[in-house]
């Protein structure tokens, strides 16, 4: 599978494609394609979250786990729906305490693009999916490319906030350097454990109020 990457991303992590590990994992798509399996999100769309946020662009690392699985959904950014589609119960928990949090009229649309745009890296560790199957594609190479982009950006950048929602999210912090950036957790958006710390967080206010400390824009959500 040819691989295009967003120019900066792909001086930062030329070394990680050229690996035998990432090589591999890209013939096993490969692959599976052959067997006309379905995959999510299209081949298009599986680096949306480099395109939409250049490496010296990032402000924020939001970190989701695999893709949605289901017709439509999955475009390359973690928790995002393409336009159209039904917002899925995670993302209108977070659209829920976006609301109790900032004020936030509820949208009705699960396109988070703009999120992207504005400087918030929206990854999933894993990056593709088979349809109606999660977690299909985890182990076959994609954490380490991920755990490898986590990495560089706590090496070659300061001040980042990371937003770690959920057990999966938080087994990253290992690779995050505490003494440069910042950490904020909860629990993870599901409706299984939203009332377990998630709702009442206030990670969009104090998202907006780390960043302008720092200088920068806040996030129009």
């Amino acid at each position: 599978m040819q691989v295009e990457l967003e120019a900066s991303w792909k001086a930062v992590l030329q070394e990680e494609m050229e690996a035998a590990y990432f090589l591999k994992l890209m013939q096993f798509l490969e692959t599976e394609k052959s067997k006309n399996k379905i995959i999510y999100p299209a081949e298009k769309d599986i680096f949306n979250a480099f395109q939409y946020t250049p490496f010296e662009q990032v402000k924020v690392v939001l970190l989701g786990q695999d893709p949605y699985h289901g017709f439509g959904q999955a475009h390359g950014l973690c928790f995002s729906v393409q336009d159209g589609v039904k917002i899925p119960p995670s993302l209108r928990n977070i659209y829920k305490e976006l609301h109790q949090d900032i004020g936030k009229e509820i949208p009705t649309n699960g396109n988070l693009t703009h999120w992207a745009k504005q400087g918030i890296l929206m990854l999933n560790t894993t990056l593709t999916v088979e349809e109606n199957k999660p977690m299909s594609h985890a182990n076959m190479g994609w954490e380490k490319f991920t755990n490898a982009i986590i990495r560089k950006i706590s090496e070659q950048k300061k001040g980042i906030l990371f937003l770690l929602w959920g057990k999966h999210a938080q087994s990253k912090i290992p690779l995050i350097d505490t003494t440069k950036h910042i950490i904020l957790q909860a629990a993870h958006p599901s409706p299984l454990s939203a009332y377990q710390g998630f709702f009442g967080c206030k990670h969009f206010s104090k998202t907006n109020r780390y960043l302008q400390q720092q200088g920068q824009d806040p996030i129009v959500f």
